[in-house]
């Protein structure tokens, strides 16, 4: 993948004020309209009109002029790039109190002007004054076709984020040739109708409403994959099952949510425990699994097998690709803007950590060989949460699997094309974030990730409330603290209990959904035990969480959560410590479903999109906001590569212009959920839609136009360490003592605090929890569990021996 770096600062001084006014007076905003010198005509001091300013960043060769050849009146402004290695250059409406236009919080703004261009590269671009931060880049709202005579583009604004009180705006030019524009205008778009009338019940219409499906899913399938044709694969390999694994019974399924029924489909690895990524034609790249089970006696951990797989959804069946060039039990799987897919961490195997980076070529449609891809030897652990950033960038939000967290602070930004690692600060209690959730909160224009819960299986205290919010926009992002999660009710083994303290959740799952909020849903308090029952809804805008409906099944391990095309949220799985399964799944109807008729997308033009397309759509009914989601590749409370990207749009009548981002580091290649949004929130049923970029961006330096951000970093830098074979790691980095019942029973190595350490103690919590009989493996009994040391642990003589 070729990139060029962006890292220098977003704007150049403003040009000073000091030249003589060709009028009187400034041309005032209309009434309509709240631009301020619209179209030029009042001349500025020094060479640029009133209320207008040189902007732009890079290394390129421009010229900014006022020409007569103007759409109305006397005066446009022609903006030029004569050479261009990186960066742009923009007209911007000048930022100050006297010129930006003031807008309101939570409302959206009509954009148009009238332009020529002789570039392809041109892009309408926005940025905000926070009232706290300042100055910002927003986002890139349009990109603009070439047009030799006078053309108008116009475009209507993402909803006016907290705490934003002006904006500015204006069109950057970032390839050889000229724009040039004149009259602007800006009108804020009317309020929404008042809501109407709900559906359902007072309590659904506040809430939301679960309903436990009638049939069950009927593999154990721990990860769930939305298919671009609407059904979903749900992959369970031996399921966590020894017996199925000894016998090499290996299973997947395909739900279809239109007729409520399963396909299972032959499966030839175990499969269980793998990375899965949608590669940009919509197959899933399915990579490594589960190559052996742990040893009885717990001196082998688990193994991660070589081998990796295609599947199609339109065959239903799996086909062999080469191999990795290491094993990757519970690997990262991050999509990138070209189509490729970097993994990272997992175990070998021989059971030890992986510092192995793995490149599949989209091109080559191969894994690419050790020394064709760029390598740290850094062992990134578990199920690492590695996230596109909008310049190519990933960053490690600090959520993973198993035990503590890499050394450091926890979270870093990872250069591929620089093959560095620089840490990321702020992340609280790094060490008590295994299994949290981590999430691109919408849009993905903002580049700001949600982390979420957590806990550690190796101490096993109880699972903690935090949440940490991070903007990837600033020069040198740090982690902030979010509001706490809702506390729901906690099952210990006697029935459901409120929540208490800083008691809050591991293994959860977060879910974007098409209105713009976050569903988080499922957990359990301890490792693989106490399932929590709390649902909530975070809203990006105001960073507050509310609480809804909790799902009635428990959702623990094991478990995944994941939006449908109808914008309902489907539920499956719970792998507790017993070693049990739950088959039956749920569906969430958010209450945006329950407020009535919603809008419909009656036809799309075209379903094969490029970047910096306009792409027309015709509605039923007006809408508010359009978004692409990509759908969920999901598995233990991770999926690195949700995202929902904000589609800028013109409205004529049921005709509306959908705006795509010229950036495939923001929306990566692939199949997509279009959704439409009316004022009141409520989408339409999505349409699928197949975005892929055309071949002359990979082919020009004026790729995607991007802002520079996260471009000043202060933390620790490393560099690539000294090539190793792997990192070591203890066969119990599951948290599970091998020494009691079969390999997919759980007995914690540590167990909760407010266990006491004694044998009749812990062998009431397993009985609590249902573990049944234990034969004890091997003669050791670290947790004495077996003092009459007859092989069986808990026994009766156990614990009537302990109780004397």
């Amino acid at each position: 993948m070729r990139r060029t770096r962006r890292r220098t600062s977003a704007l150049l001084a403003v040009s000073a004020l000091t030249g003589g006014l060709l009028l009187t007076a400034p041309q005032p905003a209309s009434a309509a309209n709240l631009i301020t010198n619209p179209g030029f005509e009042t001349a500025g001091t020094g060479d640029m009109p009133y209320c207008w300013s040189k902007s732009g960043w890079g290394d390129n060769d421009f010229t900014f002029e006022t020409v007569a050849d103007a759409h109305s009146g006397d005066r446009a402004m022609k903006v030029e790039l004569t050479r261009r290695a990186d960066g742009d250059r923009k007209a911007l409406i000048t930022e100050s109190t006297a010129c930006a236009p003031v807008v309101t919080v939570g409302k959206q703004y009509d954009l148009s002007l009238w332009y020529k261009t002789t570039t392809p590269d041109a892009a309408l671009t926005l940025f905000r004054h926070d009232a706290t931060a300042g100055w910002q880049y927003w986002t890139d709202l349009k990109t603009l076709d070439l047009a030799a005579d006078w053309t108008e583009a116009s475009v209507r604004t993402p909803e006016v984020p907290a705490g934003t009180d002006r904006i500015s705006w204006g069109v950057s030019v970032y390839g050889t040739g000229s724009a040039t524009t004149d009259d602007y205008t800006m009108e804020q778009v009317a309020d929404p109708v008042p809501d109407p009338e709900c559906t359902g019940t007072a309590e659904e219409c506040a809430n939301g409403r679960w309903d436990v499906l009638p049939t069950q899913n009927p593999v154990r399938s721990m990860h769930s994959v939305v298919l671009h044709n609407g059904k979903v694969l749900l992959i369970a390999g031996s399921g966590n099952d020894p017996e199925m694994f000894e016998a090499g019974t290996f299973t997947s399924a395909v739900y279809d949510p239109q007729t409520g029924t399963y396909e299972t489909i032959p499966t030839p690895e175990d499969m269980f425990c793998a990375g899965h990524v949608q590669l940009k034609d919509g197959r899933v790249l399915v990579m490594s699994g589960n190559k052996g089970y742990p040893s009885a006696d717990g001196t082998v951990g688990y193994q991660g097998y070589k081998d990796s797989y295609v599947f199609d959804p339109e065959t239903e069946t799996y086909t062999k690709t080469n191999d990795m060039n290491d094993g990757h039990w519970y690997p990262s799987a991050t999509i990138l803007g070209n189509g490729d897919v970097i993994s990272f961490g997992g175990l070998r195997e021989d059971s030890t950590g992986s510092v192995t980076a793995e490149r599949w070529s989209d091109e080559q449609q191969k894994w690419l060989p050790t020394w064709q891809v760029n390598q740290t030897w850094s062992y990134w652990g578990l199920y690492p949460s590695m996230i596109l950033m909008q310049d190519g960038r990933l960053f490690y939000s600090g959520s993973h699997v198993f035990g503590n967290n890499i050394p450091g602070t926890g979270s870093a930004i990872y250069d591929y094309e620089g093959n560095t690692i620089t840490q990321v600060p702020g992340l609280q209690d790094k060490d008590v974030r295994d299994q949290s959730a981590s999430v691109l909160l919408p849009p993905a224009q903002d580049q700001k990730v949600l982390t979420v819960g957590g806990g550690n299986i190796d101490s096993n205290p109880a699972a903690n409330r935090l949440t940490d919010i991070i903007d990837l926009k600033q020069p040198d992002p740090a982690y902030v603290a979010g509001p706490p999660l809702p506390q729901g009710t906690v099952d210990l083994g006697n029935g459901p209990v409120p929540q208490t303290g800083g008691q809050g959740k591991m293994y959860l799952s977060t879910v974007l959904l098409p209105d713009g909020k976050v569903l988080e849903t499922g957990g359990a308090l301890h490792n693989r035990a106490d399932p929590v029952y709390e649902s909530s809804l975070f809203d990006p805008q105001t960073e507050t969480f509310d609480p809804v409906a909790p799902d009635p099944e428990a959702r623990g391990y094991h478990s995944s959560a994941f939006l449908l095309p109808d914008g309902r949220v489907m539920t499956t799985g719970d792998n507790p410590g017993n070693g049990s399964w739950n088959h039956d799944v749920s569906v969430y109807t958010p209450p945006y479903l329950l407020k009535g008729e919603r809008p419909a997308i009656t036809s799309v033009i075209d379903t094969e999109w490029t970047y910096g397309d306009t792409q027309r759509i015709t509605v039923d009914r007006p809408i508010a906001k359009a978004e692409l989601i990509r759908p969920a590749a999901v598995t233990h409370s991770s999926d690195p590569n949700q995202r929902f990207v904000d589609l800028p749009l013109s409205v004529d009548g049921a005709n509306v212009d959908l705006n795509v981002t010229s950036n495939p580091n923001l929306a990566p290649p692939g199949w997509y959920m279009l959704f439409a949004v009316d004022a009141n929130g409520v989408p339409s049923v999505a349409k699928w839609v197949h975005l892929d970029g055309p071949r002359a961006l990979s082919t020009k330096d004026a790729s995607a136009h991007v802002h520079s951000f996260a471009d000043a970093p202060r933390g620790k830098v490393a560099k690539p360490g000294k090539k190793r074979a792997s990192q070591p790691v203890a066969p119990t980095v599951s948290g599970c003592d091998r020494h009691y019942g079969s390999a997919n029973v759980c007995v914690p190595t540590v167990f909760p605090a407010e266990v006491k350490k004694t044998t009749a103690a812990r062998c009431d919590w397993l009985k609590r929890n249902e573990y049944g009989r234990l034969a004890v493996n091997g003669k050791d009994d670290p947790l004495r569990l077996d003092p009459n040391g007859d092989g069986v642990a808990c026994g009766k003589g156990d614990v009537l021996k302990k109780r004397r």
